[in-house]
């Protein structure tokens, strides 16, 4: 029966049984609800042989026990008999396990069609973004050919060159006032603000030798056994002996290879061109041959006698010079032809 007892009434001992009594009801209640969930594998019922003998449809009441003050133990309404939270049966068990089973599957499965969604989606957004690039490519690529095509087609503007206004090696003579500088009063002056860039050229600025390239020249004559420099303006003469940059080369079939240099300042190289004759004969060296040219003769003219500089037909070489000596009013040049060449 129940013990109708106030709680100052009672015990430690029995206020410890009555809580250890809740605390296991509670314990029991958790369990079969975790069983219920699927959560908790019930542990298998005993073989038949082993089960214990069929309970009471009432459980008998528990015996009481002596109270610490020599009364019997109280007994409570609500104690509760762990056997009435007993384990499902094994079929409820293998129904669980079933249940959960396919529950795991079907989430797995869910899980790898996702992902395999979001690996599609992210293909195509690839995809869907490459095809863009390259189309947005080709329609500005379309654009601007359409755009260029409605741009008139300009004729690059001819530079004149100094060579073309007057021939090269002019200077006045050191015995003039202020000594030898280039004769600005050979060019004309209307032409003069077209070509005043090309007086003077820093030498850093010279195209770098070939095997097709002239490197020095020889005159037995007249003793003169000279480098060549690649250019015929003022600081290139001051070097020595210069050759006119117009595309020639010593190697070229075709064409009128062209040097220059001064008479009366910097070497006087070209002093003595008026004593060469038909016949005599100079050579030009390049990295791997020697050319052999031979004069076919010479003239004065004037400095701005600049056709002297065309091709003649076939390969032949000019020497230039001014003329006469320290007067320098005139050009001497010497014509002559390539006549063979050898290593």
């Amino acid at each position: 029966m129940r013990d109708k007892r106030p709680v100052d009434e009672l015990s430690i001992e029995e206020l410890e049984r009555i809580l250890a009594i809740r605390k296991r009801e509670e314990r029991l209640k958790n369990l079969n609800r975790l069983q219920r969930a699927g959560r908790v594998v019930a542990e298998p019922t005993a073989p038949a042989a082993e089960r214990p003998t069929a309970r009471p449809s009432q459980p008998p009441q528990p015996s009481p026990r002596p109270a610490p003050n020599g009364d019997a133990e109280p007994s409570f309404e609500d104690e509760a008999d762990e056997t009435l939270y007993r384990a499902p049966g094994k079929n409820k068990s293998a129904d669980d396990r079933f249940r959960r089973t396919f529950t795991n599957q079907l989430l797995l499965l869910v899980e790898v069609a996702a992902v395999a969604g979001l690996i599609f989606l992210g293909y195509q957004m690839l995809t869907g973004v490459t095809r863009l690039q390259q189309e947005t490519a080709s329609a500005q690529a379309l654009a601007d050919e359409q755009r260029r095509a409605t741009i008139p087609t300009l004729e690059p503007t001819p530079q004149l060159q100094l060579s073309q206004v007057v021939l090269p090696g002019g200077h006045t003579p050191p015995t003039a006032p202020g000594g030898a500088r280039f004769n600005y009063e050979e060019i004309p002056a209307n032409l003069w603000s077209l070509v005043e860039s090309q007086v003077l050229q820093p030498i850093a600025f010279r195209p770098p030798p070939t095997e097709e390239t002239a490197l020095a020249i020889s005159i037995p004559k007249l003793r003169v056994d000279q480098t060549i420099v690649q250019g015929v303006d003022w600081e290139a003469l001051k070097l020595g002996v210069g050759q006119l940059q117009n595309g020639v080369t010593p190697t070229a079939e075709r064409g009128n290879l062209v040097l220059s240099a001064h008479n009366d300042i910097y070497g006087e190289y070209f002093r003595y061109l008026d004593q060469l004759e038909p016949g005599d004969e100079f050579f030009i060296r390049t990295r791997t041959k020697v050319y052999t040219y031979r004069v076919t003769g010479w003239q004065t003219v004037k400095p701005t006698d600049v056709h002297v500089l065309e091709p003649r037909g076939g390969a032949t070489a000019t020497l230039i010079s001014c003329y006469p000596y320290q007067v320098n009013t005139q050009r001497i040049v010497v014509f002559a032809d390539r006549v063979s060449e050898s290593f």
